[in-house]
Formats: C-alpha cells, structure tokens, sequence
C-alpha cells in the first residue's frame, strides 16, 4: 500500500505495481517499522520472504545487524532491489474536508451540550491531524471558531433575565465561566496539532483558547446587561462583607478571575470598585470621626487598611492593593488630618499614650502628613512649656517640670517617633524657643537646681543617679541662650559650697565643671577650675602656716583657724562687710596676714567676714555641745560670755554689724528651731526693742548642731545684683567684639557690622542695644562715621 508522503519517492520493488488505496494516514510512531530495512552499507532492501532471489542454500535471510558484521559483495547474476518514485502522486479523496469537519462538528457540539462524545479522543485527534498535513487548517481553524461562537453567544443569552438574588445570579455566571473553560481545554486538547502548527506557523492567529476567550469577552460585551449585574453582585457583597456580614469569597474569587482571564477587570470591575469604595470610606469616615475618639478611630483606619489589604490577597488583582489602600488613606485618613489633631494629639500627649502615638505617626507616615504632625508636636510643647515657664508662682518647680516634660518627649520620641531625625529637631527647636521666653530667669534657676542637687545633705541619692540627673539638666543648659546668666549664678553658688564645705561630692563638682567644658569651651569654665585650684592651694597655704614660727609663738591657745586664700578674678564679687570681732579673732587674723606677706610680697589680702563659719563649743546647764555657726553668729553668741541679757541695739553697738544682716543672725539664733537664745517678747521678727538672753533650758539630742543653714535664700538685691554684673560684662564683651572686627575689616557699613557681632555674640542681644555700644565707641573715639556715608563706619587706629 503505497502513503503519500512529504517525500518525493516511495520504497517499492521492481515486480510490484503502482496502486493507491485510502489516503487516511496515522502520524508516524516512534515504534513503527517499515516492512523493508535499508543495509546500512549497501542502501539495498531485503525483501523478507522466500523467494528464488535468496541464497542458493535456501536459508532464511539474515537481520541486519547480523549481515552487518561482514559485508558480502554482490554476487554475480542476482537481482537486486532498486528505490524509485511513484509513478502518480497520491489523490485526496474529494469529501476528506467535510466529511472529517462533520465528526469534528459533532464532537464539539457533544463537548457544550455536555453530551458523550460518539469517537474516541484518539479519532478525532487523528482527524483533525490529517486536515493539517493536507493543508487544511485554516479552514479548520474557522469553522471551530464559528461553531464555539454559536455556542457561547447561547450560553450568555441564557443568562439573561435570571434570578433577581444576585448571589444566585453569580453562581450561575460562575458555573457558565467554569463549564466554558472546561469546555474550551478539551477541544484544544482535540485540536492540539491545530494548535502547534497552523496557529504558531499563522501571525495574528490566537490560540484556541485565547480564541474562546475573546470570544465570551465579544459576546458579554454585547450582552450589557448580564455585564452590569455581575459587576453591581459582586460590589454589593464585597460591601457585605466590609459591614461585617459572611459571603462567599471563593465565588468573588472566581468571578474576579474571569474579568481578569477576559480582560476587563481593570475597565469593567476594578474602576467601579474604586469608586464605590471612595464613596463608602468618605462616608464611614464622616461618621466615626463625630462618634468616636481619636484613639478608637484610629485603630478603625488601622483595621480597615489591614482588611483591604488581606482583601487584595484573597480575592482580588494583585495591582489593585496600591490604588484601593491609597482610597481607603485618603478618605479615612488624608481628608481628617487636621480634624484628628485638632480633637486628639492633645490629649494623647498629655497621657503620654506611647501606642496610640505610634498609631498616629505610622498611618501619618502612609499619607506622607508628617509635616502636620511635626507641627502639631511643636505648638504642643510651646504651649505646654509656655504655662511652666510663665508661671512665676512655680519658678521652685520650672526645671524640675521641664526635666519631666523632655524625658516624657523623649520616650514619646523614642518609642512612638521611630526616632525620627525631624521630629528631634521639631523638639529641640521647641524647647530652646519656650526657654527663652523669660529672658534670663531660666538660667538663674537651672543654675539653683544643680546648687540643690550638688550640696550636701541629698539623701538616697546615689553617684550613679546624680550623674544622670546632671546628664540630664546638661540637656536644658543647651538651650539657653544666656549662658553667661547661667555661669554668674552657678559660680556663685559653687563658691558658697566650696567655701562653706557643704559640697555633696569633689568629683561630681568637677564632672559638671568637665561637662560645661565640653560644651562651651575652656574659656566659659576657666573661673571655674580656678576656683577650685583655689581651695587646694589654700589648703596647702594652712598647713604651711601651721608649721611656721609664727603660728608656734603667737597663736592664742584654744583656737584652730583656717583660711581660703582667693584669687578675686576667679570667684564672685563680695560686698565688705564691716564686723568688730572677738580680740582673739583679730590676732588670729593679724599672724596670719604677717605669715602670708611675708611668704607672697606683693599681694593684698582683703577679709570677706560674711563668709566665715565657726564651730563653737558651749556650756549649757543640760550638758556641752558644739555649735556650727556663721562668723556672725559667733561674734553674737561670744557676747554672752559677759553678760546675761542684751537688747538689740546693744548687740548692734558691739559688733558693728549691718542692721538687716545682724536682725537675720539674730532671727535664726532665737527664732529658728535651735533657739540658743531667747527673745523678749516672743515672735518670729526682730525689732528695735526686743532683748535677748542666753537660753539656760536649751537641749538637743545631738552633740554637734546646726544653727540654721548659712546658704541663706538670696536676697532681690543680691540677684539684681549679679544680674546686674552679668550685664556689664556683657557690654565688655560687645565693645570687644565691635573693635576686633573693625580693627580686621577697617570699614564697613552698618548692617553687616550688626550681622558680624550676632554670628559672634553668645549671648541675645537685640540690635538697639548693639546700636548703643556703637555710639559709645563713636564718643570714645575708637570709631568714627565716614564723611560721605554715615551709615558706614571706619576704623581709628
């Protein structure tokens, strides 16, 4: 039987004729044989049956592989077998097109109708091949198309008009969608070889499942009806399910599948989805910001972005997530910034509430409003600060509050800001604003905070904790900007503890000196260290003079002195007070100042009697104690060595002390809660008239006792007048600083000398002030206005 094939000759013998017979053939097999075998060597064919062209033994002929082992050359007189081509090329039967489209017709039919099919896969493959290779498959492939067509335009039509129940509706748009896709795989796989060959070989020729695709997109499109009811179902349980009611995501799943596969998920489903969302979120948004607090509304958003998001994850295009989540900020979110401030931030930060505050700053971050909230922490804390600092009744409070109040912004910070670099600045930027607004005051009261927290008497307080808390106060020296305010009052108060030994700790003294340093430099803390490069000279001084001739021969007996000898450039300015002391006290004096002289020729030494102190030792009926009194206090108390009563204007005649002083030394010796003497009449003022006797029936259970702490409160006037000085100082320093940068610059004009002293001052200075100092200089002649322009001055040499 001769197969027509690709090849432009067939295998035949020499005896045979030329017939052909059906021309249906199957796909060459991998297994199939031809009946003759081409000799590897030769290129002959050995016929396979016994004839009398076999060997003269008559034996069967060898397999090839056998005959291959040792090639015999043709013998002589024997036929051999010659390949020619077929005479006719091989027919094809007129009716193979549409008898074979007939069967292929009625298989597909079976396939939508969901009936069994009459031939077996196999025959409808092999059909479907044979119009291929007899270049067919055009043809073919639109036949299939139009009878596929027929039969999804009727399944579309069929879903017209059915049920109202639109979850009954879309399970049976679902169960259409999967009978189709099931239906369309098993012709493709009937027409795989179309598929291989005729649609890959033919440009702009889809595939036949893209084929069936297109085709229920073209037929849906048409039918806009079954499209706007699958469309509005699925929105309408999608809102069910944001309500809070249970539906049936796989169905959803499925339909939002098949907009996809079509095509028309973006234009058909997802911009209507959008849009109902935004209308839905705008008016739950409404709604809970005037029903809810900030806190629970803003666990809603959170809740809310969460579900959008597991709701792209289970049934809906991924590249939906980014627009349908930038909906749900927008409305719940964008459109309330303000709104959530206003109503919320306050109060969240007044309870410090750490979670909430991260809340609001993570969801702040997805709507890029940050600047709103930086803006909202910054009027906070001014706000909030302002009332700390203004309020002069709790000035014993300020640093205390505004120590809690930054570490409380800290914490916020920290933990809630995800240590945001801005919203640091926003801080920082805050607090030196609200500093600053009672100019000076603040520095003052830093600077008696640390005196408090460093004097001795700070029980519980350990090394480790008062490191922190100086740590901490450090933080609130930054934002000062009169820091010379700051060093005025702390190096007056380092003085009194230094000098009255009431000092808790040397090393904490000198860790806070250290940290200053590191902050503003050697100069700012020179007077400082001398301060302290004072006292252990002195002690040095003491102990000299103790082994000195001087102090051997001349010292009264019973009595122990020592002296801080002070360098008057390092510590604060003291008013004299004049005071007659105890004749013991002044040869006392005397010895030393002869020791000192002769030891430094030269200098001048200078008594500060308001800073003495003295232990006394006192004889009372109900036993002995040491008293540890003020040089004032002693020279008081020693009077009563000679006499039992005395009025105060007695004692004032005696020790020449200054009346305002002598009533306060007397106020804390009768009035205090160790009454060492007694006032007559009683009361907490001392007046003109009153008398004072030694207090027989005084008793204590300690042996040394206190008499009032010397660092008495400041007066008004003692801080005025270390105000005062501060000023002055600071006129040193602008007069300085306008003549080292004239005496650079030779001229220049007004305004840039005014920018020039405030790069270089520390401290504020308002330019009036600046304009002052420059009319001084003017007078003084260090300066002078130029002829030509008087707003440009020039330099005198």
């Amino acid at each position: 039987m001769s197969l027509p094939t690709k090849r432009s000759s067939s295998t035949t013998t020499t005896s045979s004729s030329s017939s052909s017979s059906s021309p249906l053939t199957s796909p060459p097999m991998k297994k199939a044989k031809s009946q003759s075998q081409p000799d590897s060597k030769n290129g002959l064919f050995h016929h396979h049956h016994n004839s009398s062209d076999n060997d003269d033994d008559g034996r069967r002929a060898q397999p090839d592989n056998l005959s291959r082992k040792k090639a015999q050359p043709p013998q002589p007189g024997k036929k051999q077998f010659v390949i020619k081509p077929f005479k006719a090329k091989p027919a094809v039967p007129k009716n193979l097109e549409e008898e074979t489209w007939e069967i292929l017709k009625s298989a597909i039919c079976a396939i939508f109708e969901k009936k069994p099919v009459s031939c077996v896969l196999e025959e409808l493959y092999q059909a479907v091949y044979n119009l291929c290779v007899h270049k067919m498959g055009g043809s073919l492939y639109q036949r299939i198309e139009k009878e596929c067509e027929r039969h999804i335009a009727a399944a579309l039509q069929s879903l017209v008009g059915q049920s109202p129940d639109l979850v009954v509706f879309l399970s049976l748009v679902e169960r259409c969608w999967q009978d189709l896709c099931a239906q369309i795989l098993m012709i493709r796989d009937i027409a795989l070889y179309l598929d291989r060959t005729y649609v890959k070989q033919t440009p702009n020729v889809r595939s036949l499942w893209d084929m069936g695709l297109q085709l229920f997109r073209k037929h849906l499109s048409l039918s806009p009806e079954v499209e706007h009811k699958i469309v509005t179902g699925l929105l309408r349980m999608i809102e069910k399910e944001r309500l809070g009611e249970a539906v049936a995501r796989t169905l959803i799943n499925h339909l939002t599948k098949m907009f996809i596969a079509l095509g028309m998920y973006w234009e058909s489903f997802e911009k209507p989805f959008l849009e109902c969302s935004s209308e839905f979120y705008g008016t739950e948004g409404v709604k809970y910001m005037q029903q809810s607090d900030v806190p629970e509304y803003l666990k809603h958003v959170e809740k809310r972005l969460h579900e959008e998001h597991e709701r792209c994850l289970l049934y809906l295009d991924a590249s939906t997530r980014k627009p349908l989540v930038a909906t749900a900020e927008k409305q719940l979110l964008e459109l309330h910034i303000p709104g959530i401030l206003d109503k919320g931030f306050t109060m969240l930060m007044d309870g410090n509430r750490i979670e909430d505050l991260q809340r609001m700053y993570t969801l702040f971050l997805r709507v890029n409003a940050l600047e709103a909230l930086k803006q909202a922490l910054s009027s906070y804390i001014r706000k909030t600060g302002q009332k700390m600092i203004m309020d002069e009744e709790k000035d014993k409070d300020m640093v205390s509050s505004l120590l809690e109040f930054k570490a409380s912004l800290d914490t916020i910070w920290e933990e809630s800001f995800s240590k945001n670099e801005a919203f640091c600045i926003t801080i920082k930027d805050a607090f030196e604003h609200l500093i600053n607004l009672r100019q000076n005051r603040p520095a003052e009261l830093i600077a008696k905070f640390l005196d408090e927290k460093l004097r001795a008497g700070n029980k519980g307080t350990s090394e480790e904790e008062l490191e922190g808390t100086l740590d901490k106060v450090l933080v609130l020296f930054r934002f000062i900007q009169g820091k010379d305010v700051f060093e005025a009052f702390y190096k007056k108060d380092l003085a009194k503890r230094l000098l009255l030994g009431k000092s808790a700790s040397i090393d904490a003294e000198k860790s806070m000196i250290s940290k200053l340093k590191t902050e503003c430099g050697s100069q700012f803390t020179n007077k400082l260290e001398g301060m302290f490069k004072d006292i252990e000279l002195s002690k040095e001084i003491n102990e000299s003079f103790r082994q000195s001739s001087q102090a051997r021969t001349k010292l009264p007996s019973g009595i122990e002195l020592s002296v801080h000898v002070l360098t008057s450039g390092y510590w604060p300015t003291y008013t004299p007070m004049d005071v007659r002391l105890p004749h013991e006290l002044n040869v006392y004096q005397d010895i030393f100042k002869e020791f000192y002289l002769s030891k430094y020729s030269g200098r001048r030494l200078m008594w500060q009697n308001s800073l003495g102190h003295c232990v006394l030792k006192a004889e009372f009926p109900k036993g002995r104690k040491e008293l540890a009194v003020s040089l004032f206090q002693t020279v008081v108390l020693m009077l009563f060595n000679d006499a039992e009563k005395l009025s105060f204007q007695d004692i004032k005649d005696s020790t020449s002390i200054e009346d305002k002083e002598l009533r306060r030394t007397l106020q804390s010796l009768a009035c205090g809660k160790v009454r060492v003497l007694q006032k007559l009449p009683k009361g907490r003022d001392v007046e003109d008239n009153d008398s004072f006797t030694f207090n027989d029936t005084f008793t204590a259970p300690l042996y040394r006792i206190k008499v009032n702490a010397i660092q008495m409160k400041e007066t008004v006037e003692e801080n005025t007048s270390t105000t005062e000085r501060v000023f002055q100082d600071r006129q040193y320093q602008i007069d300085a600083a306008i003549v080292r940068i004239m005496k650079t610059r030779k001229l220049l004009s007004h305004t840039i000398l005014i920018t020039e002293l405030f790069h270089q001052l520390k401290f504020p200075i308002k330019p009036a002030d600046l304009k002052k100092r420059i009319e001084s200089l003017i007078d003084r002649e260090y300066l002078e206005r130029d002829k030509n322009n008087p707003q440009v001055y020039n330099y005198l040499a």
